[in-house]
């Protein structure tokens, strides 16, 4: 065996590594934020002819749209969460 970690022991200390910086993680964030508020667009005046054509595609979208929001919701939580405990452990 080599000293060397598996992708799955360097994508997890990458995702550690992410998460316990604050900047990063707010920039993470932002990303997020941006990726949704563009999906969202899309889906409203880019492709909305194209998605009430097709029950399917709308449900398919909006629920994507949804996970997305859920996402961004519960990172944003996790911050909110991260941010008191890191207060806390300064004092």
């Amino acid at each position: 065996m080599s000293d060397q970690p598996s992708d799955w022991q360097a994508s997890k200390g990458l995702a550690k590594s992410m998460l316990h910086d604050r900047s990063t993680r707010r920039k993470l964030m932002g990303r997020s934020l941006a990726v949704l508020l563009a999906v969202f667009a899309i889906g409203l005046w880019g492709i909305d002819k194209w998605l009430a054509a097709n029950l399917w595609r709308f449900i398919i979208w909006w629920g994507g749209c949804a996970f997305l929001a859920l996402f961004v919701v519960v990172f944003a939580f996790y911050d909110v969460m991260r941010v008191i405990r890191e207060e806390r452990e300064r004092f």
